[in-house]
């Protein structure tokens, strides 16, 4: 991925933990390295294929003495989602921000904070059995495209399957999603588990009946062993259930652990 940088950009505001600090204010130091495609603008000549770094210099100094952070560390966090958020040629941010006067009773060049995000890309299987069912995957869609740190790019069609794990419960109605979010993980699992509090999902019977079911099948190219949130998601391939929305939006898709391509798994498992 190319880079595009600026430098040592200085900012004057009104961050910092002691009163001092955030009514007289002092003197930032930030500088960025955004990831970005800058192929097409170097060929055409065309900058709106590139960031106007001229623009995003004089933005990000607007975001950063918007509000008054007792840390350096959120206020390095707001920069990152500001950028992330409002230029969408940019797939990842490095923020640099340093604090040459923080007020520590010592001599010091500077302290300084340095952070990294990046657009994920993460799949998510949702099935419901109760009530509504294609409603409740829906409103649980809808949810998510609620959530900031979340854009919803793909939704497959909504089909119906047979229960998987406890047969004596109705049918499924299933689907999948790809989105893009800055999330982590166990972020996103949060985010997730909170959705089907909110619609009021009721753990009795393991893979019994359920008003909505949402998991994370795969998170860019991440394997964990995490037990509150196990990526890839185990025996996915071995799910039709999952398999046949996922194949519809992303049949090229790779599993990191068994280097099979989402349609070969479907192949596979329908040819038994």
């Amino acid at each position: 991925m190319d880079k595009l940088y600026l430098k040592d950009v200085e900012i004057f505001a009104n961050h910092g933990v002691f009163q001092e600090e955030k009514s007289l204010g002092q003197k930032f130091i930030m500088s960025l390295e955004l990831d970005v495609d800058l192929r097409e603008a170097a060929v055409t000549g065309d900058l709106s294929k590139s960031v106007h770094y001229g623009e995003l210099c004089h933005n990000i100094e607007k975001e950063f003495q918007k509000e008054s952070y007792d840390l350096i560390e959120t206020a390095a966090e707001k920069v990152a989602e500001y950028i992330l958020y409002n230029y969408d040629l940019v797939n990842g941010v490095k923020v640099l921000l340093k604090k040459p006067w923080a007020p520590i009773g010592r001599h010091l060049d500077t302290a300084a904070v340095e952070i990294y995000r990046k657009w994920n890309k993460a799949y998510i299987s949702i099935g419901s059995n109760i009530g509504e069912k294609e409603d409740n995957i829906n409103m649980a869609i809808e949810k998510l495209k609620e959530v900031n740190e979340i854009k919803v790019t793909k939704v497959s069609s909504i089909i119906e399957t047979e229960p998987w794990g406890y047969e004596n419960q109705d049918s499924f109605k299933n689907a999948a999603i790809e989105i893009k979010t800055f999330l982590n993980p166990r972020e996103l699992m949060t985010i997730l588990l909170n959705i089907e509090k909110e619609m009021k999902r009721e753990r009795i019977i393991k893979w019994g009946p359920r008003i909505i079911d949402l998991d994370i099948i795969l998170f860019d190219d991440y394997i964990t062993s995490d037990d509150y949130v196990t990526i890839p998601h185990p025996r996915m391939e071995e799910r039709e259930f999952v398999l046949v929305p996922l194949n519809e939006i992303a049949p090229n898709l790779i599993h990191p652990l068994t280097k099979k391509r989402i349609f070969r798994m479907l192949s596979e498992i329908q040819n038994l």
